[in-house]
């Protein structure tokens, strides 16, 4: 009897093998649900939901979008006599610099890319002396952009804005009592930042759409700011 019972249970053995080796039967989940070591808190470009994603896209490109005639504005107002490449050897004063961030995680990233943007709000301050219609037109696009980002963040109160004093460094460093000179520091900060958007999108939204490559260093933090 023992010996029957013993093949018994050794053919079972053996046939639960075979159904564990079996050409699809189910595996393990390799991330189980609630942990939160997900890729969403590596590459930025990590996918989210669907409807999130869409109007992160959105909200960004029209940000951009507003930015769209801003060469053709700047060539009508200066007759072709100042070349708009010009604009980018302009210097100004406190600009987010460009920095690698192949390496950086999601979280780091937005948390630099928020900074950036709120810098680029001080900034267009000074646009807005010269341009206001144009000035307030960014500004309201880069709040509602910096809102949404926000939303993404796992720590979106550790974002700090510019102090008021910052605010007034910056404002100053940037200020001329020439015409000229202001109106030129004004469009460089308007050239400047729409590159700004167009590489972080490039990083955040559109590297999902693109084969696993280089990545185009962007611009974040001010350098000259004091605390």
């Amino acid at each position: 009897m023992p010996s029957k019972l013993n093949a018994c249970l050794l053919s079972a053995v053996m046939m639960a093998a075979l159904l564990h080796c079996a050409p699809g039967a189910p595996l393990e989940d390799p991330n189980p649900a609630g942990d939160p070591s997900g890729d969403l808190s590596g590459d930025p470009s990590a996918e989210e939901g669907e409807s999130s994603s869409d109007q992160l896209r959105d909200v960004w490109q029209a940000a951009i979008a507003a930015t769209e005639h801003h060469q053709q504005q700047f060539e009508e107002e200066f007759h072709n006599r100042v070349k708009y490449i010009f604009l980018k050897r302009h210097s100004i004063s406190s600009l987010p610099q460009s920095c690698p961030n192949s390496n950086t995680r999601k979280e780091a990233y937005l948390h630099r890319l928020v900074q950036g943007l709120l810098t680029y709000t001080v900034l267009l301050k000074h646009v807005e002396k010269e341009y206001p219609l144009e000035a307030q037109i960014y500004s309201s696009h880069l709040i509602k952009l910096i809102s949404v980002i926000k939303e993404k963040m796992k720590r979106p109160e550790q974002i700090t804005a510019l102090t008021s004093s910052q605010e007034e460094q910056l404002l100053t460093d940037n200020d001329s009592p020439d015409t000229f000179n202001r109106k030129m520091t004004a469009h460089g900060i308007v050239c400047n930042l729409r590159d700004f958007l167009i590489d972080c999108k490039r990083l955040v939204i559109d590297k999902r759409e693109r084969p696993r490559g280089s990545v185009t260093p962007v611009s974040f933090y001010p350098q000259n700011l004091k605390r």
